[in-house]
């Protein structure tokens, strides 16, 4: 897992085809990078949302507790893992339309692969500032979408023409599941667990 995360970021293209070497030669390959690697955006954001917090005017930070803060990163957690596995899902479904029969298990590891910068950026929780998030998040969707259309066709064996068009469309929606899932967690969090804010004493 430590050698193809290190190609991903070095060799992108020799990183696909040992991934997809891999994968044929042990299926669910992929699951304990999942696994693993979908665990940093929840823990660093748990010990974000609960050591340092985060501003909302100045001199005011704002942090969570310890209860409402595990219920958020669990249900980030789950969330990445489901969002993996609809995208996987849907890269196998839309894959009837270009010359590939990619199975489940191919399509659930590239999509969980592909996804690796934005696992990484989760280290910003640990930091959770309004203008790092955003600057972290635009540069990892910048490398995903990278990995994305470089690595779709080689992943899948597609001519480019067809791996272009295949790799614009699992984009379009990528996005569509990735906000729909996030916007489904925030509301499922605020609105049926009831977090608790805790402020600096006197701000009520």
């Amino acid at each position: 897992m430590a050698s193809h995360l290190m190609k991903l970021f070095t060799q992108p293209n020799h990183a696909w085809l040992d991934i997809r070497h891999d994968e044929e030669q042990h299926p669910r390959h992929y699951f304990i990078h999942l696994l693993l690697m979908g665990l940093i955006p929840p823990v660093c954001l748990f010990i974000g949302m609960t050591a340092v917090g985060w501003s909302l005017v100045d001199n005011e930070t704002v942090r969570l507790s310890s209860a409402s803060a595990l219920e958020l990163s669990v249900l980030l957690y789950l969330a990445i893992i489901i969002g993996v596995w609809i995208m996987g899902g849907l890269i196998r479904w839309m894959s009837r339309t270009f010359d590939a029969r990619p199975n489940l298990n191919q399509c659930v590891g590239f999509a969980a692969y592909s996804a690796t910068p934005y696992f990484l950026a989760g280290i910003a929780g640990l930091y959770p500032g309004r203008w790092l998030a955003i600057i972290v998040l635009l540069a990892a969707s910048a490398y995903a979408t990278f990995l994305l259309f470089a690595g779709l066709p080689t992943f899948l064996r597609l001519r480019k023409e067809q791996g272009m068009l295949y790799s614009a469309s699992v984009w379009g929606v990528g996005l569509l599941v990735l906000v729909t899932i996030l916007v489904s967690m925030i509301l499922i969090w605020s609105n049926m667990l009831a977090p608790e804010y805790l402020r600096p004493a006197g701000l009520g």
